[in-house]
C-alpha cells in the first residue's frame, strides 16, 4: 500500500542567497521545527517575481501556515507558539 504524501510544510521561509538576516532566520526556523517535529520549505524572491515584487524590502518573511508571521527576524518563541495551535 503506497504512503500518504507528505503534509505541506507549515512553514515557509522566503529570502534570498547571500541574505545574511536570511541566514539567521534559517537557524531559527530549522531549530524550531526540528524540535517540534514540523518542516519548512524555503522560496527565493529571485527565483519568484512574485515574491520579489511583495517582499522586497522585508526579506526574510517567514510564513506559517501560509499567512505571513514575521519578517526580518524571527523570534523563536513567538513561532513555537504560532506552530501549538492547529492549522488555519
Amino acid at each position: 500500500m503506497p504512503s500518504a504524501p507528505d503534509p505541506q510544510p507549515r512553514v515557509t521561509l522566503i529570502g534570498k542567497p547571500g541574505c545574511h538576516l536570511c541566514d539567521d532566520a534559517r537557524a531559527v526556523v530549522a531549530a524550531v521545527t526540528a524540535e517540534l517535529g514540523e518542516s519548512f520549505v524555503e522560496r527565493s524572491v529571485l527565483e519568484e517575481p512574485e515574491l520579489m515584487a511583495r517582499y522586497a524590502e522585508e526579506i526574510p518573511v517567514t510564513l506559517v501556515d501560509g499567512r505571513q508571521h514575521d519578517f526580518w527576524r524571527v523570534d523563536p518563541d513567538r513561532l513555537r507558539d504560532a506552530l501549538s495551535r492547529p492549522p488555519h
